[in-house]
């Protein structure tokens, strides 16, 4: 316990003293992010934060930790950061295309896969029995990796929005993995409590008034890195092992999902940048930059607590209980517009049977 402790917080350290080296780097190599009609920053700020994180978090564990990991997952496990952080770096200077980033992503994956045997091998399910995913293995783990990836990386869109969200969500993972899932070894938590530790320290440079950003090398290796930590828990998935990432990873994968929806039926491109994300409309609806990256948090932290009562709860109690989730969350998502102020099919519905009238949207009302 004496050397995780002391290996924490000799990695924040190591992440606050780093941070303001790279931010000098990202400014003489040109990792840049300039004022558009997207960004929110008014004036040129710095990237590639994460490659401080990166450095931080893999300092830590090579030179102190690394009896603690079996050689046979912590030198691809390694690899496959390395290629991932190396496809941020060259996004956050030259910009690549979604499908060259994609093929890092895939490359990062398949070290993954093949190399350190992290994957999805069964799948569990109430009333259907165990399924053996066979050759299906392999695309059902990538495209969880990629799903999770690039959820990660489409929240980050304000100061500290991304780096806190995913402090909260791999706090809760390995507290999970910690204390309730027995396929979880100890090293994995030492390893996420590690990839925190590494946050915290760049947070202080990130929150608003952000002196550095993520960039891609940051938000491509937070969401990599927490997709193959949950891979550990989903080796033989079950229900609740796939439901409890999900809910941890609620803010991110909300905010992708309806990005998704809202795009098809808009009739727009999937991949199309919008200005119409979770933080975009909480600041549409008045909050300040500073109080719509808390108010997130306080639901990345309502979607955390959710998921710790999976571990204590039986089969039908696990359904009630992301039956239940899931009717709130459509109602908040109704309610702040993520898909469309005109699309609120639950809202209306309640609306219509309660006999209350929407002024808001009622056409006597315009003018």
């Amino acid at each position: 316990m004496y050397i995780v402790v002391t290996s924490f917080l000799a990695t924040l350290a190591f992440s606050f003293v780093l941070t303001p080296i790279i931010r000098k780097l990202a400014f003489k190599i040109g990792a840049v992010d300039n004022p558009n009609a997207r960004r929110v920053n008014k004036t040129p700020m710095p990237t590639m934060g994460g490659l401080a994180i990166f450095l931080a978090f893999n300092i830590t564990n090579i030179f102190f930790l690394r009896k603690e990991y079996p050689n046979n997952q912590f030198w691809p496990l390694l690899a496959a950061e390395c290629v991932i952080v190396l496809t941020g770096v060259i996004d956050d200077i030259f910009e690549l295309k979604p499908k060259q980033k994609i093929l890092g992503i895939t490359i990062a994956g398949l070290i993954i896969y093949f190399f350190a045997n992290i994957r999805m091998t069964t799948l569990t399910l109430p009333f259907l029995g165990t399924l053996n995913l066979g050759i299906l293995s392999l695309p059902v783990t990538l495209i969880w990796i990629l799903a999770i990836t690039n959820a990660v990386n489409l929240i980050d869109g304000l100061d500290g929005l991304a780096t806190g969200v995913s402090v909260i969500a791999l706090f809760t993972t390995g507290i999970t993995g910690f204390f309730f899932l027995t396929v979880t070894s100890t090293y994995v938590s030492v390893w996420i409590f590690m990839l925190v530790a590494a946050l915290l320290g760049f947070l202080p440079y990130n929150f608003h008034p952000a002196k550095i950003y993520l960039g891609d090398t940051g938000a491509l290796f937070i969401g990599f890195m927490i997709s193959t930590f949950s891979l550990y828990g989903l080796k033989n998935a079950t229900f609740i092992s796939i439901i409890i990432p999900v809910i941890i990873l609620g803010v991110p994968i909300t905010d992708t999902v309806f990005a998704i929806l809202r795009r098809f039926l808009n009739k727009k491109p999937i991949a199309q940048a919008d200005k119409h994300h979770l933080h975009h409309r909480l600041m549409e609806m008045g909050l300040s930059h500073t109080q719509t990256v808390l108010v997130i948090y306080g639901i990345a932290l309502i979607f955390s607590m959710i998921s710790l009562l999976y571990p204590i709860s039986n089969l039908g109690g696990s359904i009630l209980l992301t039956v239940a989730t899931l009717f709130g969350l459509e109602l908040f998502v109704e309610s702040i517009g993520l898909v469309g102020p005109e699309r609120r099919p639950v809202l209306n519905w309640i609306g219509k049977v309660l006999k209350i009238k929407d002024h808001k949207f009622s056409s006597k009302n315009k003018k």
